[in-house]
């Protein structure tokens, strides 16, 4: 038998460091690249000739601002599971959760998402006050879903898209540039398509035992989130296309509508994926493990920022 030393273990029940590492979610923080629209669609002003090294200082704010959505971001998942413990642990996936397994002590939890929640709001401070007050009303915005609004049926859903928007707007406040409301558009319908999947895959893989892991599925149907995908969907492939010949900060020249089949390809791989592998509960993983969906974003991104760079 092994023995233990006694300041060893201590020292692991005081600072679980890996259980906590996990319950932060840092796989999930490809969310928050969000924040970085903005700069990819100001490169026709931020990489001027004349201005060679003006791109640089915005890259570097950007990343602030990423760092600081992702530590609140992470705040955030630790209150959300903290208070989810108790349904997650009837999850067949979610009941692995450093939390939910009681690998990670709920006071330890608590104590971090404090000191993250302070953490992000810190480095907000460094892009000024109203980037902080985006990222404020961000991290009360989610605060909120997770004590009230997540119970709400079709608010729950709207709540995760609006989160997207503010990081957008966050990132367009975080360089000091303009961006079109038709971004802002397609950002919401984007998120919306990936929300309403994603309860789809939760109450497909669940059944009827949706309603006891969370009660807000027993408000939806497969036929209900079907009809809200096709729609979102749609509208998602509809916004982007007129995003891309009536911006007012894209050339002139229409010329970004050559990055459309990008996104109508995105769209429907995804929807394979939800409806013929069952997948679609966690978008994350789904991104960095789709190799086809992997590089169709890479190739949206490169075709945007060449056509963007080169094109007035």
């Amino acid at each position: 038998m092994q023995s233990v030393s006694p300041t060893t273990g201590t020292l692991r029940a005081r600072l679980p460091l890996p259980a906590l590492l996990r319950a932060m979610r840092p796989k999930q923080y490809l969310k928050n690249g969000i924040v970085f629209t903005a700069l990819v669609f100001s490169v026709r002003q931020a990489w001027r000739p004349a201005y060679p090294d003006t791109w640089l200082p915005l890259l570097l704010r950007a990343l602030v601002a990423f760092l600081a959505f992702c530590t609140i971001a992470s705040a955030e998942y630790l209150v959300n599971d903290i208070r989810d413990r108790e349904a997650d642990r009837r999850h067949p996936r979610k009941c692995l959760r450093p939390i939910a397994s009681g690998e990670l002590p709920v006071g330890v939890a608590q104590s971090a998402a404090v000191a993250l929640f302070a953490a992000g709001l810190l480095i907000g401070v460094a892009l000024g006050w109203r980037f902080l007050g985006v990222l404020a009303g961000y991290a009360a915005l989610m605060l909120a879903y997770s004590y009230i609004l997540k119970g709400l049926v079709l608010v729950d859903v709207l709540v995760i898209a609006i989160g997207f928007v503010l990081r957008a707007i966050a990132g367009a406040i975080a360089i000091g540039v303009p961006i079109s409301p038709w971004l802002y558009l397609c950002t919401l319908l984007g998120a919306l398509f990936l929300a309403v999947n994603k309860r789809r895959h939760e109450l497909v893989m669940l059944q009827n035992g949706a309603g006891h892991h969370r009660r807000i599925l027993e408000e939806y149907s497969t036929h209900l989130l079907d009809q809200l995908s096709a729609m979102v969907t749609a509208a998602t492939l509809i916004a982007y296309s007129l995003y891309t010949f009536s911006a007012e900060n894209l050339p002139k020249n229409h010329v970004m509508m050559i990055t459309i089949p990008f996104v109508i390809y995105g769209l429907f791989r995804y929807l394979y994926l939800v409806y013929q592998k069952d997948e679609g509960g966690s978008p994350d993983e789904i991104v960095v493990r789709d190799r086809p969906l992997l590089l169709c974003m890479g190739l949206w991104i490169v075709t945007a920022g060449i056509l963007l760079a080169l094109f007035r």
